[in-house]
């Protein structure tokens, strides 16, 4: 027995239109929320792999003191990389009694270290050409010149030579490999000073 379209009307049965408006919304909607589910999930696992990547390879590190004062100052932002070579110049960061430093990178393992008391230093009998620093000083140095720093190790120095506590002092003393968290690469705040960090 056929009907036709009125007789399902007045029968109260939908017609075929409307069956497939009906199926192809609720089609839509589990469409839509599947994407949306995995859209979310996806952005989920590659925000865990930036941040893992900044831990691991890039630690960011936010400046306090004044140690470094001039070329680094207190609440700056700064982006590290990961790494154990450096040379004579770099800026790195390294633990201390569960605290961070920034300091400068001055001598290297087998490197002989001496400083004049106008605060010149020497590597290896030759002076260093040091443009970074505004103000030299001898600063707070306990240790006998010349210096020869150990094996595995480096030595350091902060910029703000008149106040910084590094590696002119036993307190503090050279650094090892263990101890370096990175180079100090870029300078992402405040805003206005963004620049690589020389």
């Amino acid at each position: 027995m056929t009907t036709n379209n009125k007789e399902e009307k007045t029968l109260g049965l939908p017609d075929t239109d409307e069956i497939k408006t009906a199926y192809q919304t609720a089609r839509y909607r589990k469409t839509f929320w599947e994407t949306v589910r995995s859209t979310v999930f996806m952005l989920i696992v590659v925000a865990a792999f930036a941040v893992l990547a900044a831990v691991l390879f890039l630690p960011i590190l936010r400046i306090y003191g004044n140690s470094m004062k001039g070329t680094l100052d207190s609440g700056d932002v700064v982006i590290s990389v990961k790494g154990t070579s450096f040379e004579t110049g770099d800026v790195v960061a390294f633990y201390y009694n569960n605290n961070i430093l920034v300091k400068r990178v001055i001598a290297e393992a087998g490197d002989w270290v001496d400083m004049d008391d106008k605060g010149n230093v020497y590597v290896n009998n030759k002076r260093l050409e040091e443009p970074y620093l505004k103000e030299k000083a001898y600063g707070h140095t306990d240790i006998a010149f010349p210096y020869q720093v150990p094996e595995d190790r480096i030595f350091v120095m902060g910029d703000n030579r008149e106040v910084s506590i590094d590696s002119r002092n036993t307190s503090i003393g050279t650094v090892s490999e263990e101890q370096i968290v990175g180079k100090l690469v870029f300078k992402v705040w405040p805003l206005k000073e963004i620049s690589w960090i020389d």
